[in-house]
């Protein structure tokens, strides 16, 4: 299946209760562009499951989401380094007993410990990004299947960075297990072949002020860089119906950018 590169239409314009009575599980929700997923998804009518290892920062996200008056969300914290097939299910188990549905999944989380050349990856490394990156997402995701194939419309996005698109020296690990995750949206929209109401789309935000972008590049000021909010509109667009004919898809949130390494 060749991947197929979107971006959003002209003029999308999602309607105030888009997520109404959905179900929207955000991994890496405590900061960063998981946050930013969380709070939209709430905005716009969604229960939304925060999940993350930290859970004072999933705290303040919950009190953020519950102050504003949207549906009360809940945490779910499991730490990716850590986790077994066990916790994993039971993770899931708890969505079904408090939610007993799921229609979005969004894999905010993500792993960097910086740049250096391949020659000086060591095993450990290795396994970090990928047990974080790739795998356990993976894993989760083929978790959630069972309750996913009970939606209506349901919407799984994992978000890739620049430099899996575009590799680079230095990037590493990083850009190589994030570049895999467009091969797995379409192997698994390729196997799904519209048997059931769930599509698979990779996001690539671009360079924004995140706080993985301050880790990668800690010269820049945060100040003149893209805000992490204008991504908001690509993230509603991918959980929304109106993305249905998508999947197996690489959505562009800067097509009208150039790159920046």
């Amino acid at each position: 299946m060749k991947l197929v590169y979107a971006t959003l239409p002209s003029g999308y314009s999602p309607s105030a209760d888009l997520l109404r009575d959905k179900v929207a599980l955000v991994t890496g929700a405590g900061q960063g562009l998981g946050k930013v997923a969380a709070l939209t998804y709430a905005k716009h009518g969604a229960s939304v499951i925060l999940h993350g290892r930290n859970v004072t920062k999933l705290e303040m996200v919950y009190d953020e989401i519950v102050a504003a008056g949207f549906p009360e969300p809940a945490i779910l914290p499991l730490d990716y380094m850590k986790t077994t097939q066990t916790e994993l299910d039971a993770f899931i188990q708890s969505i079904h007993t408090t939610f007993a549905r799921l229609d979005v999944v969004f894999h905010g989380v993500n792993h960097f410990d910086s740049c250096m050349p391949l020659a000086m990856h060591d095993l450990d490394m290795w396994q970090r990004h990928a047990c974080v990156n790739l795998t356990v997402p993976a894993a989760l995701t083929k978790a959630c299947l069972p309750l996913l194939k009970r939606s209506t419309d349901a919407s799984v996005i994992f978000l890739t960075e620049s430099h899996a698109i575009e590799p680079k020296a230095y990037w590493g690990a990083f850009s190589a297990t994030k570049s895999a995750l467009a091969t797995l949206t379409a192997i698994w929209s390729d196997e799904m072949d519209g048997q059931f109401n769930v599509r698979f789309n990779t996001c690539l935000p671009g360079p924004v002020a995140s706080p993985m972008r301050a880790k990668s590049h800690p010269g820049e000021v945060a100040s003149r860089q893209r805000q992490m909010g204008s991504l908001a509109p690509y993230f509603l667009y991918l959980a929304d119906k109106a993305s249905a004919p998508l999947s197996g898809a690489l959505l562009d949130c800067q097509p009208d950018l150039p790159f920046i390494p």
